[in-house]
């Protein structure tokens, strides 16, 4: 306890110490008799400014260059050259605000470094330059907004009537796809009936859901219009087709949807690429969790008459699980029907007793 004490002692001392230091050297700049010897460390910091500027710069210009195909890959669909120039657009925009505010504040660091005898410039105020960097930024920044507003509203509106209509449904850690059957109609799915295997929840009830399908991968034919239509059964997950941009969010109990029209086929991609192995990918890219790298689907984009055959040769959900099919039409048949109601019957009047 004796040491703590003499511990805690030493270390206000030092603090005491400390304030009075400070207190000195606060005396001293006020009465304008402090001075401090900069050294040879400020003019090297504005230096290692400029060398930074332009090693940064080259540094950055070669990672652009060297990795442009990689975060740009080939555009698959109608509206990805739309989304492309206005990607560009806004990184050309954004790039020259950034190109010239790096390198006046780099060089100002440099220029107007600390030098004995020079005091800085005090600017108060101007009412142009206010004005000029005020309605620039903003009518340029409208006008990309108003771009932006135009493309999404078209993509994620009515799709046209002979869009090919396909259902995507994010869980973890796969991805759910189904089309409509020979109706051309989606059935309803109800989350309530959700099991190991009736993953999506068809609704057998729905003469519409009777004839739906499945499949473990994404079927398009090229140059047909495909809406997806996108579920979440769990957490947010997003539908992201990078050749096609498309990028869509997944959300649970909100269903949204994208259409686009594929323009290159896979056969036709992979000997673009001279890659025998490529196939388009839809990918999930939120993190939804530990197992999120398994939240893939392989897209193929196939000739129409390709694509007629494949559908033609899928099998509903009812005809791979004849099981759960007679499974519900038995317990449809164990429910009672509902007894019709009888007409009322007006009573007649009871007799009058027989008098004596």
């Amino acid at each position: 306890m004796t040491a703590l004490t003499i511990l805690l002692v030493l270390v206000l001392l030092l603090v005491v110490f400390g304030l009075l230091f400070r207190l000195q050297i606060f005396t001293s700049i006020f009465s304008g008799t402090f001075t401090r010897d900069i050294g040879m460390s400020n003019s090297v910091n504005a230096i290692l400014m400029l060398v930074f500027l332009v090693g940064g710069g080259a540094w950055f210009a070669y990672s652009f260059v060297e990795n442009f195909n990689k975060m740009n890959p080939p555009i698959a669909s109608v509206h990805g050259h739309k989304m492309e120039t206005m990607f560009w657009t806004t990184m050309a925009v954004i790039g020259v605000a950034f190109v010239i505010t790096q390198i006046l504040l780099f060089w100002y660091s440099y220029k107007y470094q600390h030098k004995e005898g020079r005091r800085a410039y005090f600017f108060a105020h101007n009412n142009t330059i206010e004005v000029v960097w005020t309605i620039i930024p903003a009518i340029v920044m409208a006008s990309l907004i108003f771009a932006g507003w135009k493309a999404w509203t078209r993509i994620t509106g009515p799709a046209p009537k002979n869009s090919v209509v396909v259902e995507v449904m994010g869980k973890q850690f796969n991805w759910l796809v189904r089309y409509p059957g020979r109706d051309m109609k989606l059935g309803v799915i109800n989350y309530r009936m959700i099991d190991a295997v009736n993953e999506w929840g068809f609704d057998l009830s729905d003469k519409a859901a009777q004839d739906d399908f499945t499949t473990n991968e994404i079927h398009v034919p090229k140059g047909v219009p495909v809406l997806i239509k996108i579920r979440s059964r769990d957490v947010l997950h997003a539908v992201y087709m990078p050749h096609f941009r498309v990028q869509m969010y997944a959300v649970p109990g909100m269903p949204t949807r994208f259409w686009f029209t594929p323009t290159t086929t896979t056969d036709e991609m992979r000997a673009k690429l001279g890659n025998p192995k490529f196939n388009y990918e839809l990918a999930c890219n939120q993190l939804c969790g530990g197992s999120h790298f398994a939240m893939k689907a392989t897209v193929i984009v196939d000739e129409p008459d390709d694509y007629q055959n494949w559908y033609a040769s899928q099998q509903s959900f009812t005809q791979k699980n004849p099981d759960v099919l007679a499974a519900f039409k038995q317990k449809a048949k164990s429910v009672p029907a509902p007894v019709a109601a009888t007409p009322e019957v007006e009573a007649a009047p009871m007799p009058l007793a027989a008098s004596n």
